[in-house]
């Protein structure tokens, strides 16, 4: 859960050519587009209306590139230091193990088993080398909880659909069905998420 006096502004990193074309990235590191680039800085406008208060919230981003660029744009967008923000690992994308690189397209001719496994049971179903979603609960609902400030956050789709979960109590079901947009803030509080 989250602490009743903590607001989380998460923001999904910007568009990648991999997300237009509908690769699995997981934990690859890839790098933002033009118009991701144009998302972030979108965002940071937005963030930089909530100006002073949002200046003193904690900055964290996933350690990996597209969400650091991401993070570093909304910083600079804020009229901010870009490199005034913290990384954790808890909260790098999900581990998409053999499909990491692949088109989703193409998934059905090079992994017709992997497939219907994950069709059976999509929240558990883990690829080879990789996590289910139930894995990516386990690793962010503690960071979550131990959250003692407002924070701004720049991550990833797995793991905003899943700390949404959290935060909501949704079911398994729930939680794959839900948005990941990239343009566009959530706003997490306890028991509530809206977006900016």
């Amino acid at each position: 859960m989250i602490r009743a006096d903590v607001t989380v502004y998460f923001i999904r990193h910007g568009q990648t050519d991999w997300n237009a074309d509908r690769r699995y990235q997981g934990q690859r590191d890839v790098a933002l587009n033009d118009k991701g680039r144009a998302q972030a800085r979108r965002n940071g406008e937005i963030l930089a209306r909530l100006a002073p208060s949002i200046q003193t919230a904690d900055f964290v981003s996933s350690p990996l590139g597209r969400a650091r660029e991401t993070m570093e744009i909304v910083r600079a967008a804020m009229s901010l230091d870009p490199s005034g923000y913290r990384v954790e690992d808890v909260i790098k994308e999900i581990h998409y193990g053999h499909w990491e690189g692949q088109l989703a397209s193409d998934i059905p001719n090079q992994d017709p088993d992997g497939l219907a496994e994950r069709r059976l049971d999509p929240f558990h179903w883990r690829p080879r080398g990789g996590e289910s979603y139930a894995d990516l609960t386990a690793r962010v609902r503690p960071w979550l909880a131990g959250l003692h400030r407002d924070t701004v956050v720049a991550s990833h789709g797995g793991v905003g659909r899943t700390l949404q979960g959290i935060v909501l109590n949704l079911s398994h079901e729930e939680i794959l069905k839900l948005e990941a947009p990239q343009d566009r803030i959530m706003v997490l509080r306890s028991g509530h998420v809206g977006w900016l």
